[in-house]
């Protein structure tokens, strides 16, 4: 529903009620606001959150920043400079020789393949994740891709 949808009834366009015109008119001297006081003065009036002097509701709570995703994958990035200098024409990146060429600590860790650096090398490549920029220079070079699916925890 838009606001041009909403169906026009009696009270739309009730006009304001003013205030300080005289005894009269039933909203005079005082305005409506009582005799003195904090909430009859001007910018007057307790904010949202007050609860009467007791600690409000906001400041007994703890400070929540966020959350921290229990399952989250951490992966391990590796460059595409890095596989350049590391791995010769025609070679397999698999997980195994990523771990002997010292580019990951062991076999279970995820593996992403980043963008930075340049490739001219052709390399049969196999990864959990890798980003737009790498998959198509690794493609161009006339390498391949391979995504493996991440182990279990």
């Amino acid at each position: 529903m838009k606001l041009h949808e909403i169906p026009q009834g009696r009270h739309v366009h009730r006009s304001r009620k003013r205030v300080g015109r005289g005894t009269g008119s039933g909203k005079g001297k005082t305005c409506g606001r009582g005799t003195k006081g904090y909430n009859a003065r001007s910018g007057g009036g307790v904010h949202p959150t007050f609860e009467g002097g007791q600690l409000p509701l906001v400041k007994r709570l703890p400070k929540l920043r966020g959350f921290k995703r229990r399952q989250k994958i951490h992966y391990t990035a590796v460059s595409l400079a890095d596989l350049q200098e590391r791995f010769e024409e025609g070679a397999t990146v698999s997980l195994d020789a990523l771990v002997d060429r010292g580019l990951a600590r062991n076999v279970r860790e995820p593996i992403v393949i980043l963008g930075p650096g340049s490739l001219t090398k052709r390399l049969a490549v196999h990864a959990h994740r890798i980003s737009r920029p790498a998959r198509k220079a690794v493609e161009v070079c006339g390498g391949s891709v391979e995504i493996e699916v991440i182990p279990a925890a």
